[in-house]
């Protein structure tokens, strides 16, 4: 049984501290992170720790980060995680650096898959509902997914103003939304017009190029024979009979056949006429081998050669349709693939809607817009006027995929298909509900933004900082080639687009007094008061149309794209609560180029002539860790509560800071897990720091640096590093380089080494000794330092720690609320940089021989050992200067002799430092206090088991 003084001695003391027990720190089992966090948040609620974060910095520089919205509709996933801590980690870090920073999170709550979600969940038929019943349950919906994920965005340990955060169906952001909208229609930026727009026949909507994404889809791959008219330039050969010529299309889309009024051509390229068999087909000559492989013709000639522009205003007769179609010259027409012969409906194309149009307008042509597509993908009954030949299958009311066949079928049975084949191809679909989608020519209100593109390249160019800076190409390429913004849905959850029809002259009205007067309506009823009132109820009293006289109106139907609400963002929330505009930073995904980066670009310079942003950050996609995709289906999701639930917040957090961001992020079941290990080393380092500094008082107890040890002085030379690095890692955004410097100090330079060498001094000194005090000093400089420098990541660990840890006098209650560490660079030195920078490669060399030693049990723990180790000149002059009680010490051996000379052949040696180490067990006897083998062991009567050393530590107990 060991002696009374082991048992509730200060030796216990330190013994607990040795395996980092300290008061209530970390009792729990690791892992179980859920015990804490909930203490932690219910903390920074209960004392208002985000409110004096902004009392604190009310009067310095601000930092306005501003949220973009996620959407009010399903659960949180894993991105929306890394999105807000990334941003919550950036708005710790400013707070300490002195900025102020309010912080509102918000929240998207218009738009279709709300209303999707509600008719689905309700059963409802939407177009049997009245309007202001659907926008409530619709609002309803909203605020409950809104309010679901607010509570998991806390519980990821984000600070903000969660207690009001800002929806886009609020009324005050409503306001300011519809005067975006009446500034840019004064400045002549809206107009309504037909053009041919992405359609999404299953959400019954126009979308805008940012709703839409590209998926695989199988296609029908077909050719097609139009019959030979005429030509303006001849360039049939002679003697060919004119009804065996054709001019060959190649089209994925056969629905659209029934659109077709033209065909285009490049008047650049070289054309010729196919003889193949009997027939001859007009195709680009670069492209007749690749087509006749496909089609399956093996035998063939070229017969003439000749230029598109040759072909201009050409005429060939449409497969079934009793109409003819013009060649037109156009330089969209490609060599990629079909024959260079372009199957032309303006209806369903965007090139084929602008080069109908231009011909029309030059009046080379009079082509009309043939759409026979309603809004929910069902040919017209139109469709069938004029046929034919095989006109026995109607097409009329069928959905336009469903009739593909039958389309071909006719085709075929007029002589017209040549081949018909699939292919897989990257096709566009609708990033809402995820089905295909068409072009189709309708009447929608635009944002021309040929009047403001300069300015919001120009504010690409010169205003904003672009993180990275790939950001700048990516988003002026978008901005530089887009076309116009269509901005109107055909929906009912949204800001109505406020306009008025007058009911005489059918001319659209809206002005400065319109739009005031419906301002005043929706702020204090919302964007329902469209709804509920009259055209005459919501304009000026006496309105009078500005066109006509006339006082009838009638109000437009449609509202406005979402991207317009969340576009709007900049006034809607930062104008409205007296925030920077522009503001320091947005940061989203790197979809939000074509997405909110872009609508929030175009809707500020339009009305103010500037970006929104100063700055804007973006991340990658998460992906699984094989770099794949995370789809439910795979089963390679890994959901925010997969982690917190396991591991706590701040293992999350740590995985956010642990990757390169700017790219996709990879994360896994495995990588969590790995992370965690990581969280464990420094987690535990702390636990070491706190359990060494429990008798340790800050204000009474430190120890000057000139006479602080050499040693301790080196490890606060490490930290000021360290300090450095993790410092320029937060102002560069890097945060996967300040994961790493952390990492290493941690598990390297602390536990592997400095608190590893210490650990003697702290448990085995008495509690005043000098040199114990010195290592006190420098592990609170560093317990200090590090809590602050990771509390922007580790946000919950470092407020546990703040919360134990000794206080010198003016810290504040929360480590939220602490200044950012300031810079010692007295602390920093070369010459001792270097000197320990080589003392600490001649202890690796020489733990590489005790570890043999150890593996061939001449030794079980290292100070069981005694070590010799031969060195040669710069090498033995620095362990000479080091001493032999020094390296024993520095190598946690009991007995280290040093000798200057050749070893001996049993001796390891180090070819990197050239030295060369004989380990044996040392002969002296154990002291059962420190387990150093000394020779002074027994000497003391009274404690014959101890050292001299502990013995006299011992009597003073």
């Amino acid at each position: 049984m060991k002696p009374s003084y082991f048992v509730c001695s200060e030796y216990s003391s330190f013994h607990r501290r040795s395996v980092g027990w300290y008061h209530g720190y970390d009792v729990r089992p690791f892992g179980d992170g859920r015990f804490f966090y909930v203490e932690i948040l219910q903390f920074w609620e209960d004392n208002k720790i985000y409110q004096k974060r902004l009392e604190l910095r009310k009067d310095a520089k601000p930092f306005i980060l501003h949220d973009g919205p996620p959407y009010a509709n399903g659960k949180l996933h894993i991105g929306h995680a890394l999105n807000k801590t990334l941003k919550d980690i950036i708005m710790k870090y400013k707070t300490m650096t002195g900025h102020y920073t309010r912080y509102i999170p918000g929240w998207d709550t218009h738009g279709l898959p709300i209303e999707h979600a509600v008719i689905k969940n309700t059963g409802l038929n939407r177009h049997e509902m009245a309007p202001l019943d659907l926008r409530n349950k619709c609002k309803e919906y909203a605020l409950e997914c809104v309010e679901t994920q607010k509570q998991d965005f806390i519980r990821f340990g984000v600070l903000g103003e969660w207690d009001r955060p800002y929806l886009t169906l609020r009324p005050e952001f409503e306001v300011k939304q519809l005067g975006i909208f009446g500034e840019m229609a004064k400045r002549g930026h809206i107009y309504k017009g037909l053009k041919t727009v992405y359609w999404c026949t299953h959400c019954e909507t126009a979308l805008a190029e940012a709703e839409i994404e590209y998926a695989e889809k199988k296609s029908f791959s077909i050719y097609v024979k139009f019959p030979y008219v005429s030509e303006k330039k001849v360039t049939l050969p002679a003697g060919v009979d004119p009804k065996q010529a054709y001019s060959v299309i190649w089209t994925t889309t056969p629905w659209t056949m029934p659109a077709n009024v033209a065909i285009s051509v490049n008047p650049e390229l070289e054309y010729g006429w196919v003889k193949v068999g009997d027939e001859y087909y007009l195709m680009a000559t670069e492209l007749v081998d690749a087509a006749m492989k496909d089609i399956g013709i093996e035998d063939y000639e070229i017969v003439n050669r000749f230029s598109g522009a040759d072909l201009e205003l050409a005429e060939f007769k449409h497969p079934f349709v009793e109409r003819t179609s013009t060649v037109l010259c156009g330089d969209h027409v490609t060599l990629e693939a079909g024959t260079g012969c372009v199957h032309t409906a303006p209806a369903h194309g965007e090139d084929d809607f602008n080069i109908v149009m231009r011909y029309n307008k030059e009046g080379k042509t009079d082509l009309p817009i043939i759409s026979l597509v309603n809004e929910t993908g069902n040919y017209t009954k139109q469709v069938d006027d004029n046929r034919y030949g095989d006109t026995e299958f109607p097409l009329a009311g069928v959905e336009i995929h469903d009739a593909e066949v039958p389309v071909i079928k006719i085709l075929a049975h007029n002589n017209a298909l040549l081949h018909k084949s699939s292919l897989r191809h990257q096709y566009a679909h609708c990033w809402r509900c995820k089905n295909p989608v068409i072009y189709r020519a309708t009447e929608q209100w635009f944002s021309s933004v040929d009047g403001y593109r300069q300015q919001a390249l120009d504010a690409i160019d010169n205003q904003v900082q672009w993180i990275p800076k790939w950001g700048h190409d990516r988003i002026f390429n978008m901005v530089r080639d887009r076309g116009d913004w269509v901005i109107s849905r055909q929906r009912i959850w949204g800001v109505p687009i406020p306009i008025y029809y007058c009911e005489s002259c059918g001319e659209h009205i809206i002005n400065d007094d319109t739009i005031k007067a419906l301002q005043e309506k929706v702020a204090v009823e919302g964007s329902d008061a469209w709804w509920a009132h009259s055209a005459k109820e919501l304009l000026p009293e006496g309105f009078k149309c500005p066109h006509c006289g006339h006082d009838e109106f009638k109000k437009e139907t449609d509202i406005m794209d979402v991207w317009f609400d969340s576009g709007s963002s900049w006034a809607g929330v930062l104008e409205v609560n007296d925030l920077d505009v522009p503001c320091a930073m947005y940061l989203e995904g790197s979809d939000q180029h074509r997405g909110w980066f872009n609508s929030s670009l175009l809707t500020a310079v339009a009305t103010t002539g500037k970006a929104p942003y100063n700055s804007v950050l973006t991340h990658g996609f998460v992906v699984d860790g094989e770099g794949r995709k995370m789809s439910k289906s795979v089963g390679n999701t890994v959901a925010p509560s997969d982690i917190i639930d396991v591991y706590g917040a701040d293992v999350m957090r740590l995985w956010v800071s642990s990757a390169d961001y700017q790219a996709d992020v990879r994360l896994s079941k495995d990588i969590v897990k790995q992370l965690s290990e990581v969280y464990r080393k420094i987690r535990n380092t702390f636990r070491f720091l706190l359990g060494n500094l429990d008798d340790f008082n800050p204000n009474t107890d430190k120890v000057a640096y000139a006479d602080m040890s050499e040693f301790d002085k080196w490890a606060l030379l490490r930290l000021e590093e360290v300090r450095q690095k993790v410092t320029d890692a937060y102002e560069n955004y890097e945060f996967h380089m300040l994961y790493h410097a952390i990492h290493n100090f941690c598990t390297v330079d602390l536990s592997s080494i400095y608190l590893d060498v210490m650990k003697d001094t702290m448990y085995a000194e008495s509690k005043d000794n000098v040199a114990r005090r010195s290592a006190q000093t420098a592990m609170y400089e560093i317990l200090k330092t590090l809590v602050a420098m990771v509390s922007p990541v580790l946000s919950f660990t470092a407020e546990e720690v703040w919360k134990y840890m000794p206080k010198e006098e003016g810290m504040r209650e929360s480590v939220m609320l602490q200044d950012w560490p300031q810079g010692h660079p007295e602390h920093f030195n070369q010459e001792l940089a270097d000197k320990w920078n080589q003392l600490l490669d001649l202890r690796t060399s020489v733990q590489k021989a005790l570890e043999l030693a150890r593996q061939d049990k001449t030794i079980g723990h290292p100070l069981d050992a005694s070590v010799t180790v031969y060195a040669e000149g710069a090498a033995f002059d620095a362990l000479n200067a080091l001493g032999e009680e020094g390296l024993a010490k520095l190598v946690i051996v009991s007995e280290a002799h040093i000798v200057n000379g050749a070893a001996p052949a049993e001796a390891v040696k180090d070819e990197e430092t050239g030295i060369a180490t004989v380990v044996v067990a040392s002969g002296l006897e154990k002291c059962e206090r420190c387990w150093i083998h000394r020779d002074t062991v027994g000497q003391d009567s009274a404690h014959p088991t101890l050292c001299a050393r502990c013995a006299s530590v011992v009597k003073t107990l």
